[in-house]
């Protein structure tokens, strides 16, 4: 089975070639309950491994058939970093990507080896999952292998924030009933303000899940994103925007949510009635509110906070 798929048309990363490094078979340390993979034990070492060989001479090939993508990623059927020859494989893929950045997308439990710590320092783009900051909700929603441990992962996702260079992105997945109480929002907000990332991305589940899970609507999505702190750069992501009931917002609770919290156009339309959209519409004209352009994503803020400046890299405000 071929490593090498796409391309894939992303709003978050662009045209992405995509290199799966357990194309075989699921190898994963999670055996999550929404993942769209069939469950699978998890296990801390990959047993199915594709030479590094076949998967640069399988990239080279499509390198020459799609010139025009923006990036490479690096994903798996299951979790890339337990590939054991990662290092090797990143700086094979340097050499013939040309001016293509490389992206992972990780669950980040192997932070702790120091190999793929350090490989992943290398990349330009990373993207890290936390879908929990309590033991006891981590345990449950990512199911993870013997020695996996969230304080871990979470010392472990703020040391490399600090030291990553590159791109870095944060995803947790809400899942109802699961992770979505108060108090794990709670836990989560203060593991995020540790953090020094360009972007968190929220969702919930919207393709059919390994295990009986159900998703949020978007209108809980966005009521939990309003439960972090307005310094968090977060970003919801979700298929259910239609599903959303638009309601009146007057001039002021619009620019009261968008100092909140800045919003997409899918945002907009799926949270202001019409006659809200004519407001909006005003305020943009009056140069009262504006759009800013953070990671390939484009957010509507107040004009004032264009300037505002804050300590941390990657913040909206």
């Amino acid at each position: 089975m071929s490593s090498i798929f796409g391309p894939v048309h992303s709003r978050r990363f662009g045209i992405s070639l995509g290199i799966d490094l357990s194309s075989a078979v699921k190898q994963c340390n999670f055996d999550c309950l929404y993942c769209e993979l069939s469950p699978a034990i998890a296990i801390n070492h990959q047993h199915t491994v594709t030479s590094v060989e076949a998967i640069v001479a399988e990239l080279t090939d499509a390198l020459k058939h799609h010139p025009d993508i923006d990036v490479i990623t690096l994903t798996a059927n299951g979790e890339p970093t337990m590939y054991p020859y990662l290092d090797e494989l990143i700086t094979r893929i340097k050499a013939v990507k040309g001016e293509k950045e490389i992206l992972i997308l990780s669950n980040s439990a192997c932070l702790n080896d120091v190999k793929v710590f350090n490989a992943l320092l290398c990349l330009d783009q990373v993207k890290l999952s936390l879908d929990a900051a309590t033991p006891e909700v981590f345990k449950k929603i990512d199911r993870p292998a013997e020695g996996i441990r969230i304080e871990q992962i979470i010392a472990d996702i703020g040391r490399f924030s600090t030291l990553f260079r590159g791109k870095l992105y944060l995803e947790i997945l809400f899942v109802r009933g699961i992770n979505d109480t108060a108090e794990e929002v709670a836990a989560l907000n203060q593991a995020l303000l540790t953090f020094n990332c360009d972007r968190i991305d929220i969702g919930t589940v919207d393709r059919p899940p390994a295990y009986n899970v159900q998703g949020l609507e978007f209108s809980e999505l966005y009521a939990l994103s309003q439960r972090f702190d307005a310094a968090l750069p977060i970003h919801i992501v979700s298929r259910t925007h239609a599903s959303a009931t638009p309601s009146r917002f007057s001039a002021d609770e619009i620019l009261t949510t968008l100092n909140k919290r800045p919003l997409t156009d899918d945002d907009i339309a799926a949270l202001l009635d019409d006659e809200s959209k004519i407001t909006f519409r005003e305020l943009a004209e009056q140069g009262k509110i504006l759009q800013t352009e953070r990671s390939r994503i484009h957010f509507w803020i107040p004009a004032e906070n264009l300037h505002r400046k804050s300590p941390k890299r990657g913040l909206f405000s």
